[in-house]
């Protein structure tokens, strides 16, 4: 049963979540404030957190910083607010989606279930070593076996949602990709929100990628496309 810790300084919406999550199967777990879910953190094992973003005596932004210092597990931060700029440090801290309020739960629960899937994936039944998987074009080297980024020789540490969208974008390159499409096929699920998420994370994939950004190519009124 997945462990999931909901992070809210309203109890109203703990409770909300907590109810669905139930139902759901998953086992909640709750604090009040970014501290508190620190500490939770230290002494626990949890397999995802809803984080709210603005609370008393730590807000979630440096909630999710000190986690991160000893702890992976996967993030979804809830916001009032749905400014780029938000989001944009959501991501570079390492969370994995961004919610805004107010949220539909049946659909907070479908992007819990893609973020678990996309982070805890089925172990395979035989575990032999594959060969690695390698791509290489305009100084950019991926290694997808090993999930592994390097350009002109130089590894980059990417985000997990990078990675999957860089990987998605290389094995459907040189096709043109709605914004729809890439979010549905990358995010798993039918996205309820905006495409300013993609947006966010293209920019901040192609600031990853330094001299290979050219490769990613926006198409106006449409989406992007990969060119190699």
């Amino acid at each position: 049963m997945y462990k999931i810790l909901i992070v809210d300084d309203e109890a109203k919406i703990r409770e909300l979540i907590k109810k669905y999550l139930v139902f759901e199967g998953k086992e909640p777990y709750e604090a009040e404030n970014g501290m508190r879910a620190v500490e939770l953190c230290r002494g626990g094992d949890f397999d995802l957190i809803i984080m709210d973003a603005m609370m008393p005596e730590l807000d979630g932004f440096s909630a999710v910083k000190k986690i991160r210092e000893t702890s992976a597990v996967p993030v979804i931060m809830l916001s009032a607010r749905g400014e780029e700029y938000d989001r944009i440090h959501g991501f570079e801290l390492g969370v994995d989606d961004y919610v805004v309020k107010p949220f539909s739960p049946k659909e907070l629960m479908m992007r819990i279930d893609a973020v678990l899937s996309r982070v805890r994936p089925q172990l395979p039944a035989e575990t032999a070593a594959p060969p690695h998987e390698i791509f290489e074009a305009g100084g950019l080297k991926v290694d997808f076996t090993a999930r592994l980024v390097y350009v002109d020789g130089e590894k980059k540490d990417l985000s997990p949602r990078e990675y999957d969208l860089l990987f998605y974008m290389i094995k459907n390159r040189n096709i043109a990709l709605s914004r729809e499409k890439i979010l549905t096929d990358v995010w798993g699920y039918d996205f309820y929100g905006d495409d300013r998420t993609l947006d966010t994370h293209i920019k901040l994939l192609r600031k990853s990628l330094g001299k290979s950004k050219g490769l990613i190519v926006t198409l106006r009124g449409t989406g992007y496309r990969f060119e190699a």
